[in-house]
């Protein structure tokens, strides 16, 4: 049976031949020349000012908090629904989440929800870009500017797409970046911080090296200088291995993209008359990333059911992303109904830039076998 993966990374001989550079070099760990140049690539290509490589967007998300001041007694409101990465950055810095609802149509965070939470604590916000798509940032920047607030874009899963012209990545001041394996470019793990803020971005980079800054540079100067630890940062570096992978993943963009842009395209052409699923919706003002494609099944289909018949079949499938105000974790009473509907109702299915047609048609005829088999019949 050919196994179908929901996910698959798109990594090969240019990858290895980069790898097997840094091998050749003296320098494999963080912060070194390749790191320093793909930092240079990520600035460039982003038309921002600053760029920091890191070990993930965690760590992208819990410095950026750090530099812009977060902490005890502060309150960040943060996009509901996604992988509860941004709300557990909040709590890293000893602040609170406070979850935005998302808007039942794209699954982005709505504006009026974050609007409708600013309270006398509120410090700043966290949108994501969710799955790859970005959210509504001309009505988010105006309410943080109005409000004296900061705001974060999670571009965890949206390198490639864009809103209004612009890139994913810079759509706020302050930007994080995800290259896990999963993602549209990877190193298998690794992240970057982007910002229009110089300072910010040394506040950043010195943190993510235990508060003493760059090594190798140092290393490199004639006699015997001595760092010194001037914050309590953390070991959130990325590897020089990870660096020159990125690099060449950085030139491949565009193609992967484009192979994603093809699977998203036929699963809508194989799917558009499928009522008991609704397909992605994308607004005209911006594009998608497809790090996943997420389709939403119609109230009363058992997606439980749906999912293990996929698997059965050698089909990969997920269920999306998370509500985060559910999470254990918080143990908050806040709700988000709509966030707490697509957390129900959405399924993940393959997704990458190696599927096949023939791959996808497949995947397209199981799951509306899957469909029909587990929705509950209609009261007549």
């Amino acid at each position: 049976m050919d196994v179908i993966p929901l996910v698959h990374a798109s990594l090969g001989k240019r990858e290895l031949a980069a790898v097997e550079e840094v091998f050749a070099s003296d320098w494999p760990a963080g912060q070194g020349p390749r790191g320093k140049a793909l930092e240079r690539e990520l600035a460039e290509r982003f038309g921002i000012g600053e760029a920091v490589a890191l070990s993930s967007c965690a760590a992208a998300l819990h410095l950026g908090l750090l530099a812009l001041g977060a902490g005890p007694g502060d309150e960040v409101i943060v996009a509901d629904y996604t992988f509860p990465a941004p709300a557990h950055a909040v709590r890293h810095v000893d602040a609170e989440p406070v979850f935005a609802d998302a808007r039942a149509d794209t699954g982005t965070v709505d504006p009026q929800a974050v609007a409708d939470l600013i309270g006398p604590r509120t410090v700043g916000v966290i949108a994501v870009d969710t799955v790859g798509l970005p959210a509504d940032y001309a009505e988010l920047r105006s309410i943080a500017d109005r409000h004296g607030l900061f705001l974060i874009e999670d571009a965890a899963c949206a390198v490639g797409a864009t809103y209004r012209g612009r890139p994913a990545g810079a759509l706020a001041p302050v930007a994080c970046l995800s290259f896990h394996g999963r993602k549209g470019i990877t190193s298998g793990e690794g992240g970057a911080l982007l910002t229009t803020d110089p300072a910010l971005a040394a506040d950043v980079r010195l943190r993510s090296s235990f508060g003493i800054g760059g090594i190798v540079e140092q290393s490199r100067v004639i006699g015997l200088p001595i760092p010194e630890f001037t914050e309590t940062g953390y070991n959130y570096k990325l590897s020089d291995i990870a660096a020159a992978i990125l690099q060449v993943q950085l030139g491949r963009i565009e193609e992967l993209l484009d192979r994603r842009r093809a699977v998203a395209a036929r699963y809508a052409e194989l799917l558009k008359d499928e009522e008991l699923l609704t397909l992605p919706h994308v607004p005209p003002d911006r594009t998608h990333a497809w790090q996943s494609y997420m389709v939403t099944l119609a109230p009363g289909v058992d997606r439980a059911g749906v999912a293990a018949d996929l698997r059965a079949r050698g089909i990969g499938c997920g269920h999306g992303t998370w509500a985060s105000h559910l999470q254990p974790v918080y143990e908050t009473k806040q709700t988000c109904p709509v966030s707490a509907d697509l957390f129900q109702r959405n399924l993940a299915i393959p997704m990458h830039a190696e599927l096949t047609p023939d791959q996808v048609e497949r995947v397209a005829d199981v799951l509306r076998d899957a469909l029909r088999d587990h929705a509950r019949p209609r009261a007549s």
